[in-house]
This record gives C-alpha cells, structure tokens and sequence, in this order.
C-alpha cells in the first residue's frame, strides 16, 4: 500500500477489506477500544511477556500498545497498513525515537531484523490459509534467538462477534458509529490448538489464557528448524 489513498471495501478482497475497515475505524478506535478490551488486566499481564532489545510492533493501531512498549525497547519500530492509524500513533509518540512503517504486512519483507516481534489482537485477524507464510516471516524478521510475543482474543469472544459469510475466509461484520458495515477476518483460536499448530510450524511455543476471554503467547524458532 502506498500513499494515503483510502482502500475501498471489496467483499471478495479480505485484506484490502480489513484494512478499509481499520482506515474508517480511526476516530473512534480509542474510544471502543476498552469496551472489548480489559485494559488493566491486559496491561499487567504484559510485564511478564519478555519484550525487549530491539521490537517490532506489528498492526500498531492508533499506538496504545506501543506507548507500552517504549519504555522497555532498545529501539521500536511499529508498522501498520492504516495511514490514519498511523497519523495517531506519531501523535501518541511524538518526542521518542520510535520508527513507523506504513506497510500490509502480507506484502511486507522487513529491511531489518529484531530482537522482539509483538502484536495484541493481531493473530486473529491472520486467516488459516496465510498462517504457514506469516509465521515464516516471523522467521525472517527475528535475530538467532528472538521471540515473538503476542496477545489476543480467546474463542470465548464468539459470543459478541457477527460471523460474516460472503469472504472466503473466517470473517465477522463489524458496524461503526456511522452505521457503515465492514467486514474483517476474525479466527478465535484456542490457546492449545495454536500451541500445537506453531509447533508444527517450527515454533517453540507456549500460549496460555490471561482471563476468559484473552490469551498471551512467547514463541520462538526451533533450533534447526
């Protein structure tokens, strides 16, 4: 994606979809950001996640989770598809040091390599058939011994989510203050099944529930992998 030209919502186009939902969503991210999320809860639990040296956040948003980031970095990178996102993340980090990148991911080859990968709510949004490509980007981006740290929602969520059907892959409709509809890939996984499915994909991984509704993740390549 290049530019600030705004992506428009295309039901067959599940990326180009997404990120026109998250480009529309950019007012009002902050203010329903805390209505799904437990952010106190969430907070904490992220003191115990090892991040640190140098970090990559990954869908940074509107930059709440990488003004928690900052303090514990060597240096901080953040990347995000939405330029309106972005435009509010610098905002929330003008006076540091920290990097944007503007970039879908999916098309994305990192020109660097980190110490930590972190994203909250992010995983969920990586649809089964581009798990396998993903994760061996994460390979790519890590230096020999670094570590992917996430968070994110667990299968629980279901019940608040609006599955949508006309995209082919897991998909839920998402509606803003507006009244425009949108739709975005959404796969609630269990903490053990992904522990499992990383594994497989040469990860070693430990992934747990934080409360009834979220997850925390620490994986790592496998050696020889």
């Amino acid at each position: 994606m290049t530019g600030t030209k705004e992506r428009q919502s295309d039901p067959g186009d599940w990326s180009g979809g997404q990120i026109a939902y998250y480009q529309a969503r950019a007012d009002e991210y902050d203010a329903t950001y805390s209505i799904r999320m437990n952010m106190p809860r969430l907070e904490k639990s992220l003191d115990s996640l090892p991040i640190g040296g140098d970090v990559l956040e990954i869908a940074c948003g509107t930059g709440q989770w990488t003004q928690l980031l900052s303090s514990r970095a060597r240096s901080l990178t953040a990347l995000d598809a939405a330029p309106e996102m972005l435009r509010r993340a610098r905002d929330r980090m003008r006076g540091t040091a920290t990097r944007f990148i503007e970039a879908d991911v999916f098309d994305w080859e990192p020109d660097h390599q980190y110490d930590t990968v972190f994203f909250a709510f992010w995983l969920s949004h990586v649809p089964p058939v581009e798990m396998e490509p993903f994760w061996d980007l994460l390979t790519w981006t890590l230096v020999p011994g670094g570590r992917v740290v996430f968070l994110d929602d667990s299968p629980a969520k279901s019940e608040i989510e609006d599955p949508a059907d006309e995209v082919s892959v897991p998909a839920v409709h998402r509606t803003l203050s507006d009244g425009s509809r949108h739709v975005a890939v959404k796969v609630l996984r269990d903490p053990a099944e992904l522990t499992s499915q990383l594994n497989i994909l040469g990860w070693d991984a430990r992934v747990e529930a934080i409360d009834p509704f979220h997850l925390a993740g620490v994986a790592r390549p496998k050696e020889g992998a």
